[in-house]
């Protein structure tokens, strides 16, 4: 059997509180969250049903309204950020401090050495996407091939389309 909503008084005079005074969907479902299981004698689940929201969510704002009911400070949720970081982005950018150098000389960055020194600064191996990535985050991004070569001479272009033969001789093809 579904666990059943346990309300004190105390979280049912917040949840009115917050019905009346919301000005968003989710302070409305939040107090509502409260007041359906209370006056219908509903679970958890059938709470998230008929909101519209998962059951982790009606036990996570049953938690937060118990908290606030009995005087506790809600801690700041640990929603986003980058759980899963090998490095913070000051030791990301003191990692590419290094790179930066040949880059402003005008040497070319390729990645394959940076994802090596990046697996011997963490001690395993990476996924190459993980360079990629953090070379966007730091707002490198890939240089496009020029439209020209660099060493082109004009001149001499201009030089050869000016004396070259402009139709190439075709020899007529032999008919039996």
């Amino acid at each position: 059997m579904a666990r059943p909503a346990v309300i004190t008084d105390e979280m049912e005079c917040l949840a009115k509180k917050i019905v009346k005074e919301a000005h968003t969907a989710r302070e409305l479902r939040a107090g509502l969250s409260i007041l359906i299981p209370k006056t219908c004698d509903i679970t958890y689940s059938e709470t998230a049903e008929l909101l519209g929201i998962s059951v982790p969510t009606v036990v996570r704002i049953h938690r937060d309204i118990s908290n606030q009911a009995a005087g506790n400070a809600t801690p700041k949720g640990s929603w986003g950020g980058r759980r899963r970081q090998t490095l913070s982005i000051d030791e990301e950018a003191q990692f590419l401090a290094e790179w930066v150098e040949n880059a402003e000389q005008g040497g070319v960055l390729i990645v394959p050495p940076i994802h090596a020194a990046l697996e011997r600064r963490l001690g395993r191996a990476v996924a190459l996407s993980t360079v990629y990535r953090m070379l966007a985050r730091h707002g490198w991004r890939k240089v496009e091939p020029d439209t020209c070569h660099p060493k082109q001479n004009i001149e001499a272009q201009e030089e050869f389309k000016k004396n070259s033969q402009r139709h190439w001789y075709k020899p007529p093809s032999k008919m039996y």
